[in-house]
């Protein structure tokens, strides 16, 4: 079967093809996990047939192959909190269930399949399936391995069918009234109630008044634990002559990254020619970071062989190595540091450092490579009022207009139910009421965005107002985060039969689609509670199997 990738790899790269992979929702439900079962040879059974070894560590290993296509190489999964022995348990009883219904694949799917996969990899350009399985296969998994997990997955989509069948059964007349619900427009006013509106007509608090709501709100002024390191920085903008010098064929990679990208230019660009100057600034970029981490590397572990280790051991480095130290401002776990980007692992790492060991590997961010060494440790305090009184007085007065915000919606909702009931309009009453109404544009249960209320009202919850409220009717006042509102459900809109009928069929088969997905869901429950019932994940705790759902 590698030979029959390695034969199709030719013409795989002509096409572009996103690859998806139906699987069921409990892949990745659990949490927690042992991490596989190497240390015992008791591997239970299925449908009463003993589990061998070989099976169990194949399914191990595919079960690791499904989170690294998806996520990366660097994909980890004892981080991410997955339970891979309860996973490869579910990854062998659908091995068994494929073999028991004689669930087959073509051989050419799984050479395509694969090919869409190595090119992903390759950011769009040909990869060869033993570099592959060099530099992102081992050591936990084979291009053996890789073959048979793609075979798997695909017959996985094949059982999905074969046990969702009962899901697809959908009726013309079942189908239009779901169609009805989910795409007939609307429409609705509404009225917002928003605290700043009323925030010019709150005085600002004596000091009796201010210490007490500091003092009620003290959590909220908390400073958490905080760092300071110093830094050296590779910057990649010094490297940038240098990676000029390497990409020597720059223009071809231009070309080539252009060309898988197809149209897709056009969402960062206007026209082709500006799509290749950012894909050309692009890949000196990534060329030029390169350079500065191999740089900094080195400059690390003349860092390290220092002993004994002192922070101030990198400035003292710097000086003789003709480098700039700076010291970042005090910065929390969570944000990091405010001055620069120092990428996703700088604040973690920096909150590792400690007294004996003050300094990290070099931490790659987009604009450079950094190398730290541990400066303070500011433990977390509540600052006293006289050092925050401002910010204090500007919280009070927000929060007393949001009280009188919502106070005024309150008041509203209930004098626009009496008004309309005698006949009054409820874009009139709230003008009345100094509030304007907005008439919104039409949307449906399906609309995925509403600009027009979205930076005040999640569009999920106006949804949810509305189709709580009766046609014709307004709703009861809901709190917002600044403030609240009123909605008015005016009425439902006519419907086009043409464009109805035109949507149709694609409507249909997202329908039996969907269905499918969950009657394979309930099946998949169903048999692996009584196939995995004598196997280790099952005799703990017996429930486990239909406690929770994920995604793939």
């Amino acid at each position: 079967m590698i030979g029959t990738i390695r034969k199709h790899t030719g013409w795989l790269w002509a096409v572009i093809i996103t690859v998806t992979i139906i699987t069921f929702v409990f892949w990745g439900s659990q949490s927690g996990g042992s991490g596989g079962r190497s240390k015992t040879s008791n591997f239970g059974s299925i449908d009463g047939a003993p589990i061998s070894q070989q099976d169990y560590v194949e399914a191990a290993r595919e079960v690791y192959l499904h989170y690294l296509i998806q996520y990366g190489p660097s994909v980890d999964l004892k981080k991410m909190g997955v339970d891979e022995e309860r996973e490869t348990y579910y990854r062998l009883f659908l091995m068994r269930k494929i073999k028991q219904l004689g669930i087959g694949v073509d051989p050419k799917a799984v050479a395509q399949t694969a090919g869409d996969i190595l090119r992903a990899f390759g950011r769009g350009q040909p990869v060869a399936l033993s570099l592959f399985e060099q530099q992102v296969l081992l050591p936990r998994a084979n291009a053996d391995d890789f073959e048979r997990y793609i075979r798997h997955e695909l017959s996985i989509q094949q059982l999905v069918s074969v046990v969702g069948l009962g899901g697809t059964l959908v009726t013309p007349e079942e189908g239009r009234a779901l169609y009805i619900r989910e795409r007939q427009e609307l429409a609705v006013s509404v009225a917002f109630f928003s605290a700043s509106n009323y925030l010019a007509g709150v005085a600002s608090p004596d000091m009796s008044a201010l210490s007490q709501f500091y003092t009620n709100q003290m959590s909220a002024y908390r400073v958490p634990d905080r760092v300071q390191v110093a830094y050296v920085c590779f910057n990649v903008t010094n490297f940038v002559t240098a990676a000029q010098k390497i990409e020597t064929n720059i223009m071809e990679k231009v070309e080539s990254d252009l060309r898988s990208m197809g149209t897709n230019y056009l969402r960062f660009a206007k026209t082709q020619d500006e799509a290749k100057l950012q894909i050309q600034a692009e890949i000196l970029r990534r060329t030029a970071l390169n350079l500065a981490q191999k740089e900094a590397i080195d400059f690390d572990n003349i860092l390290f062989s220092q002993t004994p280790a002192k922070p101030e051991n990198l400035a003292a480095l710097a000086a003789k190595s003709h480098l700039t130290v700076s010291t970042t401002l005090p910065f929390d776990e969570e944000n990091g540091p405010r001055e620069f980007d120092g990428g996703p692992n700088f604040a973690r790492t920096s909150f590792r450092l400690t007294g004996e060991e003050p300094f990290a590997e070099p931490l790659v961010g987009p604009g450079g490579v950094y190398v730290i060494a541990l400066q303070r440790r500011i433990p977390s305090e509540v600052p006293p009022l006289e050092m925050i009184s401002r910010q204090v007085a500007q919280d009070y007065k927000n929060q007393q207009a949001l009280i009188q915000a919502r106070v005024s919606g309150m008041t509203f909702a209930r004098s626009v139910t009496n008004g309309i009931a005698a006949g009054k309009t409820f874009a009139g009453l709230a003008a009345e009421a100094r509030h304007p109404a907005q008439l919104l544009p039409p949307f449906s249960l399906s609309t995925r965005e509403l600009p027009e209320v979205e930076n005040r009202l999640g569009l999920s919850q106006l949804k949810q107002i509305v189709f709580s409220t009766p046609e014709g009717k307004t709703s009861d006042f809901t709190p917002t985060r600044d403030g609240g509102v009123v909605v008015f459900f005016q009425q439902r809109l006519p419907m086009d039969d043409a464009k109805i009928k035109a949507e149709m069929p694609t409507f249909m088969t997202s329908i039996r689609q969907t269905r499918q997905q969950l009657s394979a869901n309930l099946w998949f429950q169903r048999e692996a509670t009584k196939s995995l019932s004598d196997t280790p994940i099952a005799k703990p705790k017996a429930s486990a199997l239909t406690s929770g759902s994920g995604k793939s």
